[in-house]
């Protein structure tokens, strides 16, 4: 499975990054069959949350390390080199641009965006 991640460079300019989750079959919930699982990652908690619909932000980093995964609407993301990209239901993307001038973010088509943010520090 892949994603995306975007993180901060040496000086400061974000970017995005395609990254492959590898999987190992297992039981993982006996009886049921096996299935794929990652490595397990820690996480400290989750929030919920809601942009009303054409919320727009300028650039700022993440506040924490975090996965950001899509639950409804679209999304616009971009970084500070320029880089643009739709994010739509499913899609899972690795914040980890937590210094630097961050990232952008946008709702699209007049529709509020829902996602989850699991904080993984």
């Amino acid at each position: 499975m892949k994603h995306i991640r975007i993180y901060a460079d040496q000086d400061g300019e974000s970017h995005f990054e395609e990254i492959e989750t590898e999987f190992q079959m297992d039981r993982y919930a006996p009886p049921a069959p096996e299935f794929g699982i990652s490595k397990p990652t820690d996480a400290a908690r989750y929030v919920m949350v809601r942009f009303p619909p054409n919320w727009d932000s300028e650039l700022h980093p993440t506040p924490r390390r975090q996965l950001f995964i899509m639950l409804s609407g679209n999304f616009q993301g971009g970084t500070s080199d320029g880089k643009v990209m739709d994010l739509e239901p499913g899609d899972v993307v690795l914040m980890e641009d937590t210094t630097g001038k961050g990232h952008t973010a946008k709702a699209m088509n007049g529709k509020e965006v829902r996602a989850i943010m699991i904080h993984l520090d």
